[in-house]
């Protein structure tokens, strides 16, 4: 029934789907460009229509009150920004735990411009060993989807080069807040 409704409203929206799953049960699913609180729900219809369920990572303030029971039910999980030290660690027994999982986070780390990505996403796959799906949600072509899977092959400036390939032409809800795709250089 969600799969129809959520068709039916991206029907109507105007939006097209273009997704390719990996083989696997087990990923990381980055979302970007993250300019707008649409994307969200509109992140969300995509993935009732292919009836997958998702995990996604987000302020532990956004987990208040009845939001937390919502929120939670919907796949999320709270990360306290002031204690993530060992969250690649939590995050990777969970993917150990399960036979399906698919994380999705946005690398971002939130809807204002920013000159850099965090690598969490990275971290984590390369250490639970699944691999990064690319996801996107492209308002200048009305198009959500997630084509291409990425094996982190532990270089991680190599595989940002493929990453950023693959945005390099994705338009935001707001344009004015895409950063580059690109990770800090340690000092």
């Amino acid at each position: 029934m969600l799969k129809l409704i959520a068709t039916k409203i991206l029907n109507l929206i105007g939006w097209q789907l273009d997704i390719v799953l990996p083989e696997e049960k087990k990923f990381v699913l980055i979302g970007a460009p993250h300019t707008s609180n649409w994307d969200f729900p509109l992140a969300l219809l995509a993935f009732w229509t292919i009836n997958l369920k998702i995990y996604w990572v987000a302020k532990i303030q956004m987990f208040w009150g009845p939001l937390h029971y919502i929120f939670t039910a919907l796949g999320g999980i709270p990360l306290d920004r002031k204690k993530s030290q060992g969250f690649i660690e939590q995050i990777t027994e969970k993917f150990n735990q399960t036979d399906e999982m698919v994380l999705t986070i946005a690398p971002e780390g939130t809807r204002s411009k920013t000159e850099y990505w965090k690598s969490g996403f990275y971290h984590i796959a390369e250490s639970a060993k699944v691999p990064i799906c690319l996801a996107y949600v492209d308002y200048g072509n009305k198009k959500l989807g997630f084509t291409q899977v990425l094996y982190p092959s532990g270089n991680i400036d190599a595989d940002m080069e493929i990453i950023a390939e693959f945005y390099k032409n994705i338009k935001g809800r707001q344009p004015k807040k895409q950063g580059p795709v690109q990770l800090r250089k340690d000092k």
